[in-house]
């Protein structure tokens, strides 16, 4: 895979922040891993996409190695640490605001008025 950054691969400055706590780094127990990044940038154009991981392009890796890397991170628990990592440290890149304004009945506040007790002929 060329160096040139694609539009859903992690970025320089959430990757500095999660590299150092991926394992297969040289000194932890089994394997060296070399492409770290590049799982990650897999993983992350799959869940932005959409698409099965057969359709994963090829620059990224052969889609079923991948998902099986995935689910064993997965059972670790390694997505969950990561995640707990970058909440720690938000950057507010997608905060968002929504304004959105639902009406109700004024019944559904507990305003007062009209019968509110179940009576027999309401089923009571």
């Amino acid at each position: 895979m060329d160096n040139t950054l694609h539009r859903h691969d992690i970025p320089d400055r959430a990757w500095d922040i999660i590299a150092p706590h991926l394992p297969g780094k040289r000194g932890d127990w089994g394997g060296v891993a070399r492409d770290n990044r590049k799982f990650i940038n897999a993983v992350r154009w799959v869940l932005r996409t959409g698409c099965p991981w057969r359709d994963l392009p090829p620059e990224y890796g052969e889609g079923l190695k991948v998902h099986r890397r995935f689910s064993r991170w997965r059972k670790r628990g390694i997505w969950k640490k990561l995640l707990a990592l970058v909440m720690d440290s938000p950057d507010f890149e997608w905060l968002m605001i929504d304004s959105t304004c639902a009406k109700a009945h004024r019944h559904a506040c507990g305003a007062q008025g009209g019968n509110q007790a179940i009576g027999r002929t309401k089923g009571g």
